[in-house]
């Protein structure tokens, strides 16, 4: 019996389009004539294809009953797959139509909050001057959840963090930059009228902080310990972006988050950063991608522009941590 979990079982049987075709008008019609009429094919040339396809599995795919013909269940298997088979097919030609006509189809790409910011809208605005009609996801996420996005398939790349070493096997990480930490504050905040500041001025006020067990509160948290200070206990925890912005108009809380980030609302006049340097940063994120996906011309396109985005935003800002 032939071992149909070869992957190339089907080219050595020379599997024909037609067979694939056939399939599906017999489970459509149930009956052979009607079948073999619909694909312009004779009667015996269509019985023939498929005793050819049944001694190819050396199984019974079809039961010949009297008023038609019934798929056995190896017969709704190879239908089941010849539909799949033939709608990639399809889809492999509309790709090719796509590219011809200048688009380049579908591309789906996580980014974590700080590259989404910047760095992916700037890629994104370069993809759209070279193939206007591609059609791009952008999904936003903690690290850990595009980690396993990516790794069942459903992006194509993604820009974050490998936060564990179990979780890198199979993948490529470029990494592009650090993520120092800032303190940010309402506008006309009192506090943005100090001419210095030091932590053990910023550890009685009151916090909007991300919650424990995240990787940022914890490094916030370490940082007031190695300075031999008490961490802060007047805390709202949240990770809701729209409940921090509303409860810091609203109160004098301070909030801390990634400088560019905050840079980029504080350049709407949303937020302002407080002038105070923190010894705390996020660790550095990078591009990730699977060592075995093949990238399509326009996942392609959009990594090639992340890639020369990142070189003008991080290379001038921080020429020791960018990645060519």
């Amino acid at each position: 019996m032939m071992d149909t979990l070869n992957p190339g079982w089907f080219l050595k049987a020379r599997l024909k389009t037609r067979q694939l075709l056939l399939l599906i008008a017999l489970d459509d019609h149930r009956n052979i004539h009607r079948a073999a009429e619909e694909l312009h094919m004779t009667q015996p040339a269509a019985s023939k294809q498929i005793k050819d396809l049944e001694e190819m599995l050396d199984v019974r795919l079809f039961e010949r009953l009297p008023r038609g013909m019934e798929p056995t269940m190896f017969g709704e298997t190879m239908i089941r797959h010849a539909r799949m088979a033939l709608t990639s097919l399809a889809l492999a030609h509309d790709d090719i139509l796509a590219l011809k006509a200048g688009l380049a189809g579908q591309v789906e790409v996580g980014v974590i909050m700080t590259p989404a910011m910047a760095l992916l809208p700037r890629a994104i605005a370069r993809v759209k001057q070279q193939a206007p009609m591609l059609r791009i996801g952008a999904h936003m996420e903690a690290s850990n959840i595009l980690l396993d996005r990516l790794q069942h398939g459903m992006l194509d790349f993604m820009i974050g963090r490998i936060l564990e070493k179990e979780n890198s096997a199979g993948l490529i990480y470029e990494e592009l930059t650090e993520e120092p930490a800032c303190c940010v504050v309402r506008v006309g905040h009192p506090m943005l009228t100090a001419k210095k500041l030091e932590l053990k001025d910023i550890a009685g006020q009151p916090w909007i902080l991300p919650p424990n067990g995240s990787i940022l509160r914890h490094r916030f948290d370490m940082m007031f310990r190695r300075a031999g200070l008490e961490t802060p206990v007047n805390v709202v925890d949240t990770t809701a972006l729209l409940l921090m912005t509303a409860l810091l108009q609203h109160t004098d809380s301070l909030h801390v988050m990634p400088l560019e980030v905050a840079q980029y609302y504080a350049s709407l006049k949303v937020l302002s950063i407080l002038p105070i340097e923190l010894p705390c940063k996020m660790d550095a994120f990078g591009i990730i991608r699977q060592k075995d996906h093949l990238l399509s011309p326009g996942a392609e396109l959009l990594l090639n522009c992340v890639r020369a985005a990142a070189k003008d935003i991080y290379l001038e800002k921080h020429p020791q941590g960018a990645a060519a």
